[in-house]
C-alpha cells in the first residue's frame, strides 16, 4: 500500500511539474522524456548501470517421457515350445541374471535327447567303418564305391549330432553332459541379465508355442529421456551436452544426464526426436513417465543489461536513459537471448557509455505512462 501511495504521489507530482515547468513539446518528445524535480527523485529509489560483456546463459526447457532401449526390453518365449510346468514370476519382480524364471516339461524334449544320444551311437560306429573302408580302399582292398559310401554315411551322422547338439542348447541342455542316464524330461528358461517383470502371459500348466511370448522383461539400469525439440532451437547443442531433468510431481528433485543421439527427421509439428541417457540409475524413474528438462546454452560475450532495466510497453521494449540528473529518455531496445539475470542488447550503439536506469525503471515508465494519458 505504501508503494502504491508513492507511485500515485509520483504521477501527480510528475504531471504537476510537466505543466507547470516543461515547455509546449512535440507529441513524441513527451512520451519518450521525463523530467523529474529532486523532491521526487527523493521518493523512490533509483540507480543506474552501464553496458556491460556478458556470456549470456540461456536456459531452453523441452518435455518428453522416458523410455527403455530395444536391448532392455526382452521377451521371453519357448524355443521349441512346451507345458509350463512352473513359474513364479509376477508383474514388477526382481530377478537376477541366470535365475530360472520358468520350468516346461514335453515328450519332445526326451525325444530330442534320445535322438542325439542315437546319434552320438551311430556316429561312432560309422567312424570306423569310414576308417577302415579308407585304408582297404588306399590298399585297393575295396572299392572306391565302398569307401565314397562309408564317407557319406559317416558326413550325415555327424551332421545329424551338431543339428541336434544346438537344437539341445536352444533349451538350455548341455550336450557335453548329457548320457543314457541323465535323460530330462523338463527343461529351464534363464534370466538373460538382471530386471524387472514386466509382464507376465502365462499359467501353469497351458501349452506354449514357440511363438507366443511367455514374459517381458526390462532392465532398467539403462534409460533414456526422449525429448521433443523445435525446430528454432536444433542446432544449439551437441552430443555430450548435460541436461537436467525434472518429474512435474517433485520439480526440486533434479536427474542429471547427457545428450546421446539427436534425431534426424522433423515432424508435422515441425519439432525433431532427441534422446538423453541419465547419468545414474535411480529406482524413481520408469519407462512411460513424463519428464521436463533443462539445457543451458552459453552464447558468445555480446553487450548486455540486467533484465531489470528492460521493460514491456505497447507490445515493445524500452530502457530508461539518464540523460542528467533530473532528465530522463525512454529509448527503444532490440534485445536478444536472455539468461541468468541478463538480456543482450542488439542495439547496443544507443547505449554505449550512458547510464542507464536499473532500480526504478518500472516507477519511471508508469510515470511517463501517466503523463501520456493526460
Amino acid at each position: 500500500m505504501k508503494n502504491i501511495v508513492l507511485l500515485i504521489g509520483l504521477f501527480l507530482m510528475a504531471s504537476c511539474s510537466t505543466k507547470e515547468e516543461a515547455p509546449v513539446e512535440s507529441s513524441e518528445t513527451a512520451q519518450t522524456i521525463l523530467e523529474l524535480t529532486d523532491k521526487q527523485l527523493t521518493s523512490f529509489e533509483l540507480s543506474t548501470v552501464q553496458l556491460q560483456e556478458k556470456a549470456i546463459v540461456q536456459t531452453i526447457r523441452l518435455t518428453g517421457v522416458i523410455d527403455l532401449p530395444p536391448q532392455n526390453a526382452v521377451s521371453i518365449s519357448a524355443s521349441l515350445g512346451g507345458h509350463l510346468k512352473s513359474t513364479k514370476l509376477m508383474p514388477g519382480m526382481y530377478f537376477k541374471k541366470g535365475e530360472v524364471l520358468a520350468v516346461l516339461e514335453d515328450s519332445q524334449y526326451i525325444q530330442l535327447q534320445q535322438d542325439y544320444l542315437t546319434s552320438k551311437a551311430q556316429l561312432q560306429n560309422a567312424y570306423a567303418e569310414y576308417v577302415r573302408q579308407k585304408e582297404l580302399n588306399q590298399s585297393k582292398a575295396s572299392s572306391d564305391k565302398v569307401y565314397q559310401q562309408a564317407k557319406a554315411d559317416y558326413e550325415t551322422l555327424l551332421i545329424s549330432k551338431e543339428a541336434l547338439e544346438e537344437k539341445l542348447r536352444l533349451i538350455h541342455i548341455n550336450p557335453s553332459t548329457l548320457t543314457v542316464h541323465k535323460i530330462a524330461r523338463t527343461v529351464n528358461i534363464y534370466a538373460p541379465f538382471e530386471g524387472y517383470v514386466s509382464k507376465v502371459n502365462v499359467n501353469t500348466g497351458k501349452y506354449i508355442s514357440p511363438s507366443e511370448v511367455m514374459f517381458e522383461l526390462v532392465n532398467l539400469n539403462t534409460l533414456y529421456l526422449n525429448l521433443k525439440v523445435f525446430e528454432k532451437d536444433w542446432g544449439k547443442w551437441k552430443i555430450g551436452h548435460p541436461i537436467t531433468a525434472y518429474s512435474n510431481d517433485d520439480p526440486t528433485e533434479k536427474y542429471a544426464g547427457k545428450i546421446s543421439l539427436m534425431g534426424k527427421n522433423i515432424t508435422h509439428e515441425r519439432t525433431l526426436e532427441m534422446y538423453a541417457t541419465f547419468d545414474t540409475y535411480n529406482p524413481k524413474l520408469l519407462p512411460g513417465m513424463y519428464m521436463n528438462a533443462e539445457i543451458e546454452i552459453s552464447d558468445a560475450l555480446s553487450w548486455a543489461l540486467p533484465e531489470e532495466c528492460v521493460l514491456s510497453f505497447e507490445g515493445k521494449t524500452y530502457a530508461f536513459v539518464a540523460l542528467d540528473k533530473n532528465t530522463f529518455e525512454m529509448i527503444h531496445v532490440q534485445s536478444g537471448n536472455s539468461g541468468n539475470g541478463w538480456i543482450a542488447i542488439e542495439n547496443s550503439e544507443k547505449f554505449k557509455d550512458k547510464n542507464i536506469v536499473q532500480k526504478g525503471a518500472y516507477t519511471l515508465l508508469m510515470a511517463l505512462k501517466n503523463i501520456g494519458e493526460e
